[in-house]
């Protein structure tokens, strides 16, 4: 007989614990031969690195507003496997989505999408009645959001949990699952786009351990693997969203950065290259030299080159193929981090230049409080080389840097909403030989025909190399 679950941890607020009770969590279906397939909801890179550290498996997010929901369950459905429990890392709180629109972009959204049940993680600290009151709000504000467990975070011991435990089951059915103590030594540092990589944590292994034994020593896993496994998962239509991209690709390699300085990616997205049949080729814009060879385009996503400038500065050689490759017509696309080492050099704030590559005849300059965070649309140009006519792209945004000159040709003009109303608007994407970068990260699935019109410049590229 087939087994499949799936879970969602959501939280009343955003510090609440859900990431640490998820990777937890995580560890602990793991340490029991559970197969674990972890999800995050929302456009974070970072979360999903954490999942994968634990889990061994790429994570991959689930974002309601970037992609349509029907692409978004087709997907969910194909990323879980016979015997495989889904955990799902909410965002914010709950109902937190765009704007104040709790039907788009939030975890109660994704839970009514994929039809996970829902583990409620609240902080209970200095409560105790109050807390019942707390998740029968939760529990009343959208009766189709099936909330089938509690935890409690930020306790004193088992008989603060008792008191909570008997309030919260008494006054609304939902059972309490466990809870958890005060853990300052496993709290996860962050600087200031948010939790320090995975990758930047030397103490990580030890940490996650400890997340498992609290998990263990204190909530009912069991009970949480029950729940996991009432998941009815609905059968959704065979994609053919993508059919149309199916092995476009074929022949062609696609160089993509990855290293300390530049690790966002959609999993998605390099799903969907390999599925176009597109070979994909890691490189380290840190420590390789030269690009890897006979490549057709060149992905760099974002990143912290910011943190590491000194080193992307000191490995020129890499930086003056860069350059060479894009002024042959080499397509590149560059997003956030990427477009900024693709720029002439990024400014600290203290005002040290390092230099990059210089694509771009443009600085990027850091600064100290953040230029863009949230949703927006691109409208592409017309103008545009490699993507006159891809139309509209939804897109994330989230950086403390600005181009210097706002004297460019640009790509893109981007606006924001809230609530349905314009309240932003913008001009972004820069554009030289086959080159683009821009802030906006994109995940593909927003527009095929973004990724689409990209595979085609790396075919006639590869076209013109062999003539």
């Amino acid at each position: 007989m087939k087994r499949k679950g799936a879970i969602l941890l959501a939280g009343t607020h955003s510090g609440v614990g859900k990431t640490t009770i998820s990777l937890g969590i995580m560890g602990a279906l793991k340490k029991r031969g559970e197969k674990v397939k972890p999800f995050k909801v929302g456009p974070d890179y970072i979360d999903p690195q954490f999942h994968q550290y634990v889990t061994g498996i790429p994570s991959r997010n689930l974002d309601s507003h970037l992609i349509d929901p029907r692409v978004l369950e087709s997907l969910f459905h194909k990323n879980v496997g016979d015997d495989e429990i889904a955990v799902i890392e909410g965002v914010m709180g709950l109902y937190d989505g765009l704007g104040t629109h709790r039907d788009q972009g939030s975890s109660a959204h994704i839970s009514k999408i994929v039809k996970a049940p829902v583990i409620l993680i609240i902080d209970g600290k200095g409560m105790s009645a109050s807390a019942a009151a707390m998740v029968l709000g939760y529990q009343a504000y959208d009766k189709e959001v099936d909330i089938q467990g509690v935890i409690i975070n930020n306790l004193s011991g088992d008989k603060h949990y008792d008191l909570l435990r008997q309030a919260i089951e008494r006054d609304t059915g939902i059972p309490c699952i466990g809870y958890l103590k005060q853990q300052k030594q496993i709290q996860l540092a962050s600087r200031h786009l948010g939790l320090i990589p995975s990758m930047e944590v030397p103490e990580l292994k030890e940490k996650v351990a400890q997340m498992v034994e609290m998990i263990e020593e204190t909530v009912d896993v069991d009970l949480l693997i029950e729940i996991a496994l009432r998941w009815q998962p609905s059968s959704p239509k065979s994609p053919e969203y993508s059919r149309e991209c199916k092995d476009m690709g074929t022949g062609l390699n696609i160089a993509y950065a990855y290293d300390q300085a530049f690790h966002f990616y959609y999993e998605d997205n390099l799903d969907l290259l390999r599925e176009m049949n597109v070979t994909l080729i890691p490189f380290s814009p840190l420590k390789d030299t030269v690009l890897p060879k006979d490549i057709h385009a060149l992905y760099i996503g974002g990143g912290f080159p910011e943190v590491f400038a000194p080193e992307l500065e000191a490995n020129e050689a890499l930086r003056r193929e860069i350059k060479k490759k894009s002024e042959e017509g080499l397509p590149i696309y560059g997003e956030c981090g990427g477009l900024m080492y693709l720029t002439k050099g990024i400014k600290t704030i203290e005002g040290k230049v390092h230099p990059m590559v210089g694509i771009f005849d443009v600085y990027s300059e850091m600064t100290q409080r953040l230029q863009r965070f949230g949703y927006a649309e691109i409208q592409v140009s017309e103008e545009s080389g490699i993507l006159k006519d891809v139309g509209k792209v939804k897109t994330h945004e989230f950086h403390r840097s600005r181009l210097e000159s706002q004297e460019q040709n640009y790509s893109y003009t981007v606006q924001k909403k809230r609530d349905d109303k314009v309240v932003d608007r913008w001009q972004c994407g820069l554009e030289k030989n086959n080159t683009l970068g821009a802030y906006g990260h994109i995940h593909f699935y927003s527009n095929l025909n973004f990724p689409k019109a990209w595979i085609e410049a790396a075919k006639s590229y590869k076209k013109k190399c062999s003539s």
